[in-house]
């Protein structure tokens, strides 16, 4: 949920790959242009792109949102929080989504904009165990490379 950035975009491929199951929830203006969903589809995904987050939530195992405005976009930050106003992951959302649904962001987080407190800090995040695998994530990435560059 939110706009199309390097994060969404990172993980539509990789959910392609795996074969899972995409919904996009981007705000008009902030949504994948055709050229990046027939990436996406080339990837092996077959996204759905929503521009409510109510609809795109219906039944999902994971909602994953970011940072509504990233680092180098600090001039665009009120434009985008009216851009994103009702985009927020409350309780309510939540709730329309599978009930073992978990929550999960790459942080850090704004609670209260992308994000509600009682969401990040609720039984549903899964936020700090994503952060505590990252660097074993990025590790595993780092061995697969090299031995890759050594067959």
């Amino acid at each position: 949920m939110g706009d199309w950035n390097n994060v969404a975009r990172s993980l539509g491929l990789a959910l392609g790959m795996s074969g899972a199951t995409l919904r996009l929830a981007c705000p008009s203006g902030y949504a994948p242009t055709d050229a990046d969903l027939d990436q996406l589809v080339a990837a092996g995904a077959q996204p759905e792109l929503h521009h409510r987050p109510e609809d795109a939530v219906k039944g999902v195992d994971a909602i994953y949102t970011d940072v509504w405005t990233s680092m180098g976009q600090e001039e665009e930050a009120e434009a985008r929080r009216r851009a994103f106003e009702g985009w927020t992951v409350t309780p309510a959302l939540m709730a329309a989504a599978s009930p073992q649904a978990v929550f999960l962001h790459c942080l850090p987080a704004h609670r209260g904009e992308e994000v509600d407190a009682a969401v990040i800090d609720g039984p549903s995040s899964r936020v700090w165990a994503q952060a505590a695998y990252r660097l074993d994530a990025a590790r595993g990435v780092v061995s697969w490379l090299l031995s890759a560059e050594q067959r």
